[in-house]
C-alpha cells in the first residue's frame, strides 16, 4: 500500500530553492485572494489586503504580496482568458484562486516549473491560453497586456512610504541617519517625526520597525493625534483605539507624562491593540475593553479626562491606495459604494460624537475618520455643531499652514466670516485663534495672553475647549 503524498509532496517531493519558495507563495497568495474575493464581493472585508498579507501565518510575505498585487492588477485579463479557452474542469473551478495566480505567473510573470497538481494542468493547456491572450488583443484593438488592462481602468497607484518615528525609544535625527545607510529618505515639511521614503520601500523586515522605534504610519494617520496636541500631564481618552498607532502617539506627545485611557470593544482587538502599546514602550496606557458609547461621563474614572481621540469605525474610503483596494474588482466595476452600510455608520459615529461632547472637562476633541465620504465627516459634524456650541465647542484649526481638504464651511452656512471659510479652519471657543507650532516648527499650543472679557462662568469653563475639523491627504478627515 503506497503512502499519501502530503501537500506539497507532488513531483517526487523534490522541491527545490526557488520552485520550492514559489511553490508555496502561490499557495499563500491564493488563499489571501480567496478571502480577499470573497469579502469584496460581499462588500464586507474584515480586512485589508497588506494585513492578511502580513499575519503570522504568511512565510514567504514578500514573495506573497506580490502576487497578490499582480494577480489583481491582472485579474480582469486573467479571468477573460480562463472563460474564453474554457480549460478549467469542476475540480479545478473550485480552485480558481489558484489558477488565477498560477495563470498570472505563466502569462505575465516567472517561468513556472511542473512542481504542482495545478501547474502541471495549466502548463499542459499553455499553449492555448496564450493563443487565447493573443485573440483577445486583436478582439479589443490594442497591442500590449498593458493597454488591455488600461480597459479595465485598474490605476497604478503609487504613494510614499511614511514612518512616524517613534520618540519614546528614538530621536528623528537618529532614526533620519539610520534609515538614509539603505533608502533615501527626507523629513516631512508638517509633522517632524514624520519620514518620507519612495513608494513600495519595504520595511515590515527593518529592525528599527521590529524594535518599535518606527512605525509605518501614514501621513494622514500620524496627522490625527498632533491635531489633539494634548499636554503633558494631561488625562486623554482614546475612543476606539485598536490598532493603537494613534494611541502610541499620543503617548509619544504626553513625553511618558500623564495617562491614556484607549477604549476598544472587540477582544480580537484588544490584543492588537496590547501589541502595539508593548512595542512602543509605552507605560501610561490603560486598555479598557468596553465599547465607548457605555462609558458614563460623569462617572469619577473620567473626570479628569481634557482631551478625547475619535477615531471610529468608517467605510475606509480614503485608506483605499493604501490598503491596495484599488485592485479589488469592485472598484474597477464602480460598485464599491454601499449607502446603507454608509448610513449605519454615519448614525454610529454621529453618537460617539455626541458622546464625547459630554464628559464634563474635555477641552479637546479630534474627531477623524479615513474615509471621504460626506456623510461620514461634513455631514456628522454639521450634525452635531448646535449640541457642541451649546457646550462651548467651536471649530479650531490645528495646522494653519496646511491646505484645505473637503467642503468649504459657506456650502453648510451659508454667510460667515472669511477666516471661517474652510472645512480645515479651526476656531478657538469665544477667544482668539491659538497656534499649534512655536518658532522651532514643534507642536505648542500657545494661546494669546490678551483674551476677550468672558461674561459667564460658562464661557470661562469652556474657553479652552475645541473640536478640530481638518481633511488631510488620502481622504483623512480629522475632525
Amino acid at each position: 500500500m503506497k503512502k499519501p503524498k502530503k501537500s506539497g509532496e507532488e513531483n517526487g517531493g523534490r522541491f527545490r530553492g526557488a520552485e520550492r519558495s514559489a511553490y508555496f507563495a502561490r499557495r499563500e497568495a491564493a488563499k489571501v485572494l480567496k478571502a480577499v474575493l470573497e469579502g469584496d464581493a460581499k462588500r464586507r472585508a474584515l480586512a485589508s489586503i497588506k494585513s492578511l498579507i502580513y499575519q503570522p501565518s504568511v512565510r514567504n510575505k514578500k514573495a506573497t504580496f506580490a502576487l497578490i498585487c499582480q494577480t489583481l492588477k491582472h485579474l480582469p485579463v486573467i479571468k477573460d482568458v480562463l472563460e474564453a479557452a474554457s480549460v478549467l474542469n469542476t475540480k479545478w473551478k473550485r480552485q480558481r484562486e489558484l489558477m488565477y495566480i498560477i495563470l498570472y505567473d505563466i502569462l505575465f510573470g516567472q517561468a513556472v516549473s511542473l512542481v504542482g497538481d495545478a501547474e502541471k494542468f495549466l502548463m499542459r493547456h499553455e499553449n492555448a491560453l496564450r493563443s487565447t491572450l493573443k485573440q483577445l488583443l486583436l478582439q479589443r484593438n490594442v497591442k500590449t497586456v498593458k493597454q488591455l488592462i488600461a480597459l479595465h481602468e485598474v490605476p497604478d497607484v503609487s504613494v510614499p512610504r511614511y514612518v512616524r518615528v517613534n520618540t519614546l525609544k528614538l530621536d528623528v535625527d537618529s532614526a533620519l541617519l539610520e534609515l538614509q545607510k539603505q533608502y533615501s529618505v527626507q523629513k516631512d515639511n508638517l509633522l517632524p517625526e514624520l519620514l518620507i521614503l519612495p513608494p513600495r520601500t519595504d520595511l515590515h523586515d527593518h529592525p528599527l520597525v521590529k524594535n518599535g522605534s518606527i512605525f509605518m504610519q501614514g501621513k494622514a494617520s500620524s496627522m490625527v493625534a498632533p491635531a489633539l496636541s494634548p499636554e503633558p500631564g494631561w488625562e486623554v481618552l482614546d475612543a476606539c483605539a485598536a490598532p493603537g498607532n494613534k494611541t502610541v502617539h499620543l503617548a509619544a506627545l504626553l513625553k511618558r507624562k500623564g495617562k491614556i485611557i484607549a477604549c476598544e470593544l472587540q477582544k480580537e482587538r484588544i490584543k492588537r491593540l496590547n501589541n502595539t502599546i508593548k512595542l512602543s514602550g509605552a507605560s501610561n496606557i490603560q486598555v479598557l475593553n468596553d465599547d465607548f458609547l457605555n462609558l458614563n461621563p460623569n462617572d469619577p474614572l473620567y473626570s479628569k479626562v481634557k482631551a478625547i481621540l475619535l477615531d471610529p469605525s468608517c467605510s475606509g474610503s480614503g485608506t483605499s491606495a493604501s490598503r491596495l483596494d484599488h485592485l479589488l474588482p469592485s472598484k474597477a466595476e464602480g460598485k464599491d459604494t454601499d449607502m446603507g452600510r454608509l448610513n449605519k455608520l454615519a448614525t454610529f459615529q454621529r453618537k460617539a460624537l455626541q458622546h464625547a461632547l459630554l464628559f464634563p472637562a474635555v477641552e479637546r476633541i479630534v474627531y477623524s475618520t479615513c474615509s471621504v465620504n460626506q456623510i461620514e465627516n461634513e455631514d456628522v459634524v454639521k450634525s452635531v455643531l448646535p449640541i457642541a456650541e451649546s457646550n462651548g465647542f467651536q471649530l479650531a484649526k490645528p495646522f494653519p499652514e496646511w491646505q484645505c481638504r473637503g467642503l468649504p464651511l459657506n456650502a453648510w452656512f451659508g454667510q460667515i466670516q472669511p477666516s471661517m471659510a474652510r472645512v480645515s479652519s479651526l476656531l478657538c471657543l469665544k477667544g482668539k485663534m491659538p497656534t499649534f507650532r512655536d518658532g522651532q516648527n514643534k507642536m505648542k499650543l500657545e494661546f494669546p495672553t490678551a483674551v476677550p472679557e468672558l461674561k459667564t462662568h460658562k464661557e470661562r469653563r469652556n474657553l479652552y475647549r475645541l473640536l478640530a475639523l481638518i481633511r488631510s491627504e488620502c481622504g483623512y478627515m480629522i475632525n
